[in-house]
Formats: C-alpha cells, sequence, structure tokens
C-alpha cells in the first residue's frame, strides 16, 4: 500500500470491512468488531460464500489442510486452513457481494495473491506516461485486478494458472509479460522438509505459489528500459494480539525501512539487533520493508490469542541487490528497493472507516533483466501452525530469531 492510496480510498472503505469471525457476515471498523476476529473465522463459512459467488473456485486438500483458489481473482489463494474448521485469510465480503469493481484498485482480500511492480517511479506500471504521481492516475493494471486467469491444469493438491499481458510503463517501454502461476498444497513430507520439525504433534497447512513470468516481446529488459518484478502480497486476519516478526541479518544500511508512511510509532515497531516485531491489529495503516543486504528468507507472525504462528518464506538470493522501487515520483535509484515487506491496516483518520481487519505480507522476486523468451521465477510459501508452546518457541526461535514469550 502506497501513502498515496491512502487519500484515495477515504471514500472507498466503507465497501472494504471484511467478515464476521463467526457468521461470514460483514464487519464494521468498531472495537466490537475487531473483538471478534480474535475468535476463529470459520472455514466452512468462507467456502460456502466463496462458492455462491464463484462456482469456478478451487478446493485444493492434503488430510485435514485445505486452500480455496479463484480463478476470477488472478488464481489468488483466498483462504486455507489446518483443520477444517479455522480460516487464516482475509476475505472482503462485503466487496465480493456488491458485484461491483471498484475504481483503481479491488481489495478482494486472499492470503496470496499475484502482483507486478513497480509501482511508481519511472518504470510505473500503475501510472501512465507523463501522468502526475497522484491517487486520481494510480491504476492498478486489470490483468492484475479484477480479469481472471485462465486455469491451465488442476488437480487434488495443486492448480495451474496463466494469462499473458502487454503493459506499457511509465516510460513508454511496452513489456510482453507471460504469466504462470502454481497453486500447490504442500503434502506432510515437503512441511517437514521446510520446516525441519516434525508435523505429527501440531496442526499445520503450508500453501505455495510459484509464480513465472516470461518476456514474450522482441526487446529485453534493461535498466535502461524497465525491468518488472513478480509482486506475492497475502492478505492475514489481524488481532489486537496479532503481531509481526521480521529478522534481519548484520548488513549495511538500516535493517527496516518505516519511512512508507512516515515513521511508524517506537509502541508500534519495536527494532531489535537481530528481529523487528510491528504490531498487526488493524488499528493503525503502517508499512516496513527490508532490503536485500538486511533480509533473511523467512518473515512471520504470531496471534497469541489463538496460539497460531504463521511463517512465510520466499525464494531469496542475498548476492540479488535490484529490487524494483515502487515509491511514487521520479527515482534516483530505481533499482534500490526492498525484497520483503509488511503492512498493517488501519483507519486514514481516527475514526473513519478503514479497508479491513488485515495485515500483509509480502515479497517480491529481484527486477526481472530478461532477453526475450527468458523467465523469471518467485515462490512465495505460507504456513499457519498450531501447536504446542515449546514447539512454537523453537520455530519461530530457529526461523525467526525470536522467543515467543518476548511479545508479551
Amino acid at each position: 500500500m502506497n501513502k498515496y492510496i491512502l487519500m484515495l480510498f477515504g471514500g472507498l472503505f466503507v465497501a472494504c470491512s471484511g467478515r464476521n469471525a463467526t457468521t461470514g457476515s460483514e464487519n464494521t471498523s468498531s472495537n466490537d468488531s475487531i473483538s471478534a476476529v480474535t475468535t476463529a473465522n470459520l472455514y466452512i463459512n468462507d467456502r460456502e460464500f466463496l462458492r455462491e459467488h464463484h462456482p469456478d473456485l478451487i478446493e485444493l486438500r492434503s488430510g485435514n489442510a485445505s486452500a480455496l483458489i479463484c480463478p476470477a481473482y488472478q488464481g489468488r489463494v483466498m483462504t486455507s486452513t489446518a483443520d477444517g474448521e479455522t480460516s487464516y485469510g482475509w476475505i472482503n465480503y462485503d466487496l465480493i457481494k456488491s458485484g461491483k469493481l471498484l475504481p483503481h484498485m479491488n481489495a478482494f482480500g486472499g492470503e496470496d495473491r499475484f502482483w507486478l511492480g513497480p509501482e511508481g517511479g519511472q518504470f510505473a506500471l500503475y501510472f501512465k506516461k507523463g501522468d502526475p504521481f497522484d491517487g486520481d492516475h494510480w491504476q492498478t493494471p486489470a490483468a492484475i485486478d479484477s480479469e481472471p486467469f485462465t486455469v491451465a491444469d488442476s488437480s487434488k493438491t495443486s492448480a495451474t494458472f496463466t494469462r499473458t499481458v502487454s503493459l506499457t510503463n511509465y516510460s513508454g517501454t511496452r513489456l510482453d509479460i507471460g504469466i504462470e502461476r502454481t497453486v500447490k498444497l504442500l503434502d506432510k513430507a515437503d512441511i517437514e522438509r521446510y520446516l525441519s520439525v516434525h508435523s505429527d504433534s501440531m496442526k499445520v497447512v503450508g500453501v505455495q505459489s510459484d509464480n513465472t513470468i516470461t518476456n514474450k516481446g522482441k526487446q529485453a529488459w534493461t535498466a535502461q528500459t524497465g525491468m518488472p518484478s513478480i509482486w506475492i502480497l497475502g492478505m492475514m486476519n489481524a488481532s489486537p494480539t496479532s503481531t509481526i516478526i521480521v529478522p534481519y541479518r548484520e548488513g549495511t544500511g538500516q535493517p527496516v525501512n518505516d519511512a512508507y508512511f512516515g515513521k511508524v510509532p517506537a509502541d508500534r515497531l519495536r527494532i531489535n539487533k537481530t528481529v523487528a516485531f510491528f504490531k498487526a491489529d488493524a488499528n493503525y495503516r503502517s508499512k516496513i520493508g527490508v532490503s536485500p543486504a538486511r533480509a533473511t528468507n523467512w518473515v512471520g507472525s504470531y496471534d497469541a490469542t489463538t496460539k497460531t504462528l504463521t511463517l512465510v518464506t520466499y525464494d531469496f538470493n542475498p548476492t540479488d541487490r535490484a529490487y524494483v522501487n515502487s515509491a511514487w515520483e521520479i527515482q534516483k535509484e530505481p533499482f534500490s528497493g526492498d525484497v520483503l515487506n509488511a503492512y498493517n491496516d488501519g483507519p486514514m483518520k481516527p475514526g473513519q472507516p478503514q479497508m479491513g481487519q488485515f495485515y500483509e505480507l509480502e515479497s517480491s522476486s529481484p527486477a526481472a533483466s530478461l532477453v526475450p523468451g527468458a523467465k523469471q521465477r518467485h515462490r512465495h510459501t505460507t504456513f499457519h501452525i498450531q501447536g504446542t508452546a515449546p514447539l512454537l518457541n523453537q520455530l519461530a526461535e530457529r526461523l525467526l530469531h525470536t522467543n515467543l514469550d518476548a511479545l508479551k
């Protein structure tokens, strides 16, 4: 989310409040409804609602774990469950139920969605050449916002989607982009391989999106013409007891960039030597990022009420340093952006409605320097885990540099 979008959507947030934790009905932005999302959202309600509005909904299953994928929304993972009951992804019931499309962007929800970067700058994909960088002229390309992807293949545990799109960036370069996206529900062996832990003693679901873009044009994508990137964003259910956990490595530069919407208050972002804690309560709109010089390939969150640990890992090579910069301005360094981002939603101003009760965990691929026919790949994998305190602490300490007791 960009700070200029906040002004843009001030009048649109009413249609973006989310859903009730137990009935599937819409929430308001009151404190009561915020408290309601601390209880488990019901997967069966989400499945019934989405099937009602999208009969082509795909459900992946492996044991008690399931995931719901919507072809109409670019093959995005709308939500998942580890036990057939708790639903982890935030879904915008109001907007989907309305059947309407909003200008500029449609926040349908979903815990893994496909976008392309950069958003702003001289190689922007969200502004036309010569337009000012403001909310009135910002436009998410329909192909990654409101138009469907084609189902190329599906099975019990995976589905593949394709789309070809032609976009012209702010500098006037036409980009013919082939998109292929496979969503896979991980089995027990996959989960244990990624987490290096036996999974029998915990409830866990793992969902991976394997995303590829291909240069289908006749011109190479270079630093002079513009290089797009794969951008994966996941909307999760926020609660007053949820905290985003961002580990980072020693390196040059600041460990966390919190300048996206203005500096994050100290009571909402705590930066330690190897990890940052960022509130995920949907009460204060804010965003942070981590550069490739400091990022690890893990980020996570923990809800102390439901005792759910969410872990996200993604393809990342520390030697890759060219990541797109999405700032809404002509940039001195258009490829000095962040590889990892986390976002917490909230009212634009106190008392005003907001987009929803969610937070986001995001990852990006390096900028795609591709000759015609070449490909760029980016995998983004999300785990939701419920288990004993010692087991969750073991995972958090190893992957997130954190003892969960520190969150208290």
